[in-house]
């Protein structure tokens, strides 16, 4: 029975739960920035270099000549899909950055303002007597 209590104490803390909720929303937001690289960026990137489709970019590593990727997948031959790590990379990149602002934001609202300096305590009576005394001695 203690492994059983042990494990639900375990299972319904927060920490765990936080980190349940993090999964589902990262994976949702990892098909966010897959849609967004594959069908935003890369397209507007293949314009700017000339019309290229990065996810067509190979190298066969095999004998014959295959137009796309798909065909030379579909054959079998040894490839070095350097396209697909590009769109790989950039999705890296983008929610690398995405998760930087995210954190950066939450930081900044978590920040408390630093505490006022406390005004100087005043002097124990004890203190001030000596002190006086002192003066008055160096007075005479």
């Amino acid at each position: 029975m203690s492994f059983i209590n042990e494990f639900k104490e375990f299972a319904v803390k927060g920490n765990v739960i936080d980190m349940a909720v993090g999964v589902v929303i990262g994976g949702a937001f990892g098909k966010i920035v897959g849609s967004l690289v594959n069908d935003i960026v890369m397209p507007i990137m293949g314009k700017l270099v000339g019309g290229v489709d990065f996810t067509n970019l190979f190298i066969n590593l095999g004998s014959g000549e295959f137009a796309s990727l798909a065909e030379a997948e579909k054959a079998g031959a040894p490839l070095i899909k350097y396209g697909v790590f590009i769109n790989t990379t950039l999705d890296f990149v983008i929610i690398a950055f995405a998760i930087f602002m995210a954190i950066k934001a939450i930081n900044k609202l978590k920040r408390e303002t630093p505490p006022e300096p406390e005004a100087p305590k005043a002097d124990p009576e004890d203190i001030v007597l000596l002190r006086e005394i002192r003066d008055s001695l160096k007075r005479d």
